[in-house]
């Protein structure tokens, strides 16, 4: 059986047990009718499909969590306001859970953790309130007029994995106080944490890659520990360079403990320091300063990841202290040019074939220092990919080297999105969703795995789901790329506010980038058709203007800035005209994408 990506929704009434021991008859008679006037239409308004009403609880299914959060806020205000005459003690009050997962469709049934997890999660919202996953948190964010509490990471019966849980507060009467439940039975509460980007102390500010790609191999390392919960490499980026206090930093995540540090590289010798802060009372529970050798840099990571779970008194599983030692190098200058690498794959955002090649040159150059280094060969892949798919090198497409990383490692998540990114090439659809649903367990925030199943979303033209994963990717602090992706697929599924909000995003993420770099075509591309959403159009041909003539033979820029012009601006002509070299020039698999592309929708069958 296939599985989908779905949202569950759980509803149960609350005290049902002791509403019937009052009123048998009356409490069915009215939870009977609830059920039939309101939950039921409810659903039904916003897309989903009730597919399992056990007397007093309820199974549903949405297309997205938008809808399933909306219909619960829906649910929860109806029915308060229908019992409103009712004494207090009999009124019918639901908890509701909501998760976003994939499922196993049996009929008219749905299988799989992901409707146990939903269910979970409805038992540890307070009466009347909602309850939903993290996944389920990152999509609804500021889109429901409601806020979410963080409620902090469970443990629940019969899941192995914990379940990090938010509440949802709006300005109903049933959600006004705050949504916090006490520990159900079967949870277990975990410490978290929130690793900030690390400060470059470095003298030369290029060397900000290296301090990036120790942050994050912090927190892949922290992420190994079973009972700590650790914010996502995505989130923690986002407060990158943004002067919140730590003390904010920690409210707004809900987290128990913050680590921040700063690393200074000179020469052949490395400086971290590291503090913990208590995120409760803002103090300082631990601090540290190691001066290396280069050539420790491995070892020095471990240790601060030990450092770390010892200041938090949590035990160390010896499974744990074993994934922390492991390293996919022990080459410390292969290590430092992937970290080139990655830095300047995430960067350029990777819409411009060229920088595709300098990311190959560096993979290439890492794998020759060490050709067991995984990671070097998964992005070496995606970076052959992409090149190929601008139609800049046909001679290879990455299939070789996604296999090589995958054999090396196959719990790497940047191999798996590069082996799915040559199957979406290659028209192989099936083969890419079987694939994605496997690899998405190892980490559903991977960046590098939303941007492929987004990608593969867009090109079936399954918009929601395509939403889901750009609104993922563009947690990365640097994608602006994402961010004009969601303009589109709000666009095609006609949701006007979304399309506004995503441009305005799209915009206040490039304006920066071109203000320092007034030559990338790239971030001028996204950021014109976002000036011309927003009913800037002067500004925007402006921005078209001299991209064009900086960066002519950019074939991306050049696609990006046609479709602004045709789905925006509405002037066919201009667009086909700025169109027609990148058509010349496209490799199939992108002439493909073009086909599907609903930004070009109003010129398919132009002469």
């Amino acid at each position: 059986m296939r599985s989908k990506l779905m949202a569950i929704l759980s509803a149960d009434i609350v005290s049902f047990s002791s509403l019937m021991e009052r009123n048998v008859a009356g409490t069915l008679a009215r939870v009977k009718t609830n059920v039939a006037k309101i939950v039921r239409p409810k659903v039904k308004k916003h897309g989903g499909r009730v597919f399992k009403s056990m007397g007093d609880a309820v199974l549903a299914e949405f297309p997205s969590a938008l809808a399933a959060v909306k219909c619960a806020l829906d649910i929860q205000s109806a029915t308060a306001a229908s019992e409103e005459t009712q004494p207090d003690q009999d009124r019918l009050r639901y908890r509701i859970g909501i998760n976003l997962a994939d499922v196993i469709p049996d009929g008219d049934d749905i299988l799989g953790d992901g409707v146990n997890i939903a269910a979970r999660i409805q038992s540890l919202a307070a009466e009347g309130c909602i309850a939903v996953s993290s996944s389920v948190a990152e999509q609804v964010s500021g889109k429901i007029g409601a806020t979410l509490e963080d409620l902090g990471v469970f443990k629940v019966k019969n899941i192995a994995r914990p379940v990090h849980v938010f509440g949802i507060s709006g300005g109903h009467s049933h959600t006004a106080e705050a949504a916090r439940p006490a520990p159900a039975a079967n949870t277990e509460r975990f410490v978290s944490i929130c690793v900030l980007p690390f400060v470059n102390m470095s003298a030369d500010a290029e060397q900000d890659y290296f301090s990036s790609g120790i942050t994050e191999d912090i927190i892949t390392d922290l992420s190994k520990i079973s009972s700590l919960s650790v914010v996502s490499r995505n989130t923690a980026f986002s407060f990158k360079a943004k002067g919140l206090q730590v003390s904010q930093v920690a409210r707004q995540l809900n987290v128990t403990h913050v680590l921040e540090g700063s690393v200074r590289k000179q020469n052949q010798r490395v400086r971290i320091t590291a503090q913990l802060i208590d995120g409760k009372t803002d103090g300082h529970v631990w601090a540290e300063r190691w001066d290396r050798e280069l050539d420790d840099i491995f070892a020095l990571q471990e240790e601060i990841a030990s450092a770390v779970a010892a200041a938090l008194r949590l035990k160390l599983l010896r499974e744990e202290r074993l994934a922390i030692a492991q390293r996919d190098t022990q080459n410390v200058e292969a290590y430092e040019t992937y970290l080139m690498a990655r830095q300047y794959y995430v960067a350029s955002n990777m819409t411009d074939a060229r920088k595709s090649e300098v990311v190959i040159r560096l993979c290439k150059r890492a794998i020759e220092l060490d050709p067991t280094f995984a990671r070097a060969w998964a992005t070496l892949a995606i970076a052959q990919r992409l090149a190929a798919y601008a139609g800049r090198n046909a001679d290879y497409e990455g299939k070789a080297a996604a296999e090589r990383a995958l054999a090396l490692n196959d719990k790497l998540t940047e191999a798996h999105a590069a082996k799915i990114g040559v199957m979406i090439s290659a028209h192989a659809y099936d083969a890419a969703r079987e694939a994605l649903v496997g690899a998405l367990t190892l980490d559903p925030n991977s960046y590098e795995l939303n941007k492929e199943a987004a990608r593969l979303a867009f090109q079936e033209n399954r918009y929601q789901d395509a939403i889901k994963h750009f609104e993922k990717a563009a947690l990365q602090d640097s994608d602006y790329s994402s961010l004009g992706m969601l303009m589109t697929c709000y666009d095609a599924i006609g949701d006007k506010k979304g399309e506004r909000l995503a441009a305005e995003r799209t915009l206040a993420r490039v304006e920066p980038i071109v203000a320092r770099e007034p030559d990338n075509g790239s971030a001028l591309s996204f950021g014109l058709g976002a000036l011309a959403i927003l009913g800037q159009a002067d500004r925007a041909k402006e921005w078209a203007r001299r991209a064009l003539l900086l960066d002519p033979d950019n074939l991306n820029m050049r696609y990006n800035i046609a479709c602004a012009f045709i789905a925006n601006l509405k002037e066919f002509e201009t667009g086909l005209d700025i169109l027609e070299p990148v058509m010349k020039g496209f490799s199939k698999a992108r002439l493909d994408y073009a086909k599907s592309d609903p930004d070009l929708a109003a010129v398919r069958e132009h002469p």
